[in-house]
């Protein structure tokens, strides 16, 4: 069955408490933005469209004590296929599959010499040294691709699947919510930015992963919500404060102590920073235009 859309509102209208109204009611239902208005969408059932334009217009806040006409069915909405969710996401899918890519080519940080084109600081290895190249002298060299390559490296298999998990949730709020453009250069600006927050940190060394991206993405979606809220970028409760946790145990060194290795700290941190910062200035436009 198709979805109808109900009703067409403002970027700034809260719609968490009619949301939550719904889905006690278990109405299927989903929230888009299109030309710049929040759209919400519900199964094209006989009376469903008009119940739920009365229903917003006596509970806009919700109301636990709201109910639908005695008798109306509510037909369930199959969730999108995912060649469909991949086709509506293709920046977000296009970099996990890139970073696929290069786990097979690089081994997962195994094959030395393919992954020597990927870090930022081109390296070579000379018995039980590695040798590193400074990054001005790649970037003199034309290299310009080490800026933002690191983001595509992982070493592990968990590594990987745990990045590209968070990446896909984050990366589809953006994408839906700002455009793929968008989030193609939040991308590039975030893996820059925590790439040289790591050099800058620990100085040169073999480091890679997209969690100074997650990072950024994390920092852009809280802060543009607190600013413009939109049912898009609500994160799941308790998501915030666990990133931020992990990320003052990784600081700590209580994770490398643990076994799982050394942490790119100053990747994380600077990625949070930027993510922030475009945030604050994203929801702020947003919040001034409309």
């Amino acid at each position: 069955m198709n979805p109808v859309a109900v009703l067409r509102l403002p970027l700034n209208t809260d719609l968490s408490g009619f949301v939550e109204l719904l889905r006690r009611l278990n109405v299927p239902h989903r929230v888009s933005e299109e030309a710049g208005e929040q759209v919400l969408w519900v199964p094209d059932a006989p009376q469903l469209a008009d119940d739920i334009r009365q229903l917003y217009e006596q509970y806009p806040q919700g109301d636990p004590t709201a109910q639908l006409p005695p008798g109306r069915e509510v037909v369930a909405v199959t969730r999108p296929s995912p060649l469909v969710q991949v086709r509506s996401s293709p920046v977000t899918s296009l970099v996990l599959l890139v970073c696929l890519i290069v786990a097979g080519v690089t081994l997962l940080g195994d094959n030395y010499e393919a992954l020597s084109w990927l870090t930022f600081n081109d390296f070579r290895v000379s018995g039980d040294y590695v040798m590193f190249t400074p990054v001005e002298v790649s970037l003199a060299a034309g290299q310009w691709w080490r800026v933002v390559s690191p983001m595509l490296i992982h070493f592990g298999v968990l590594h990987l699947v745990m990045n590209a998990l968070w990446f896909w949730e984050l990366g589809r709020r953006i994408e839906r919510r700002q455009g793929s453009w968008h989030l193609l250069g939040l991308t590039l600006a975030f893996s820059a930015f925590s790439n040289y927050g790591q050099y800058f940190w620990s100085g040169p060394s073999l480091f890679g992963g997209l969690s100074g991206v997650l990072y950024g993405l994390l920092g852009h979606c809280w802060l543009f919500q607190l600013l413009a809220p939109n049912p898009i970028y609500r994160l799941p409760r308790g998501v915030l404060g666990m990133m931020l946790i992990w990320l003052v145990l990784c600081m700590s060194g209580v994770i490398s102590l643990l076994g799982f290795g050394e942490i790119a700290n100053g990747a994380h941190v600077g990625g949070l920073i930027i993510g922030c910062a475009t945030g604050l200035v994203g929801g702020a436009l947003a919040r001034r235009k409309h």
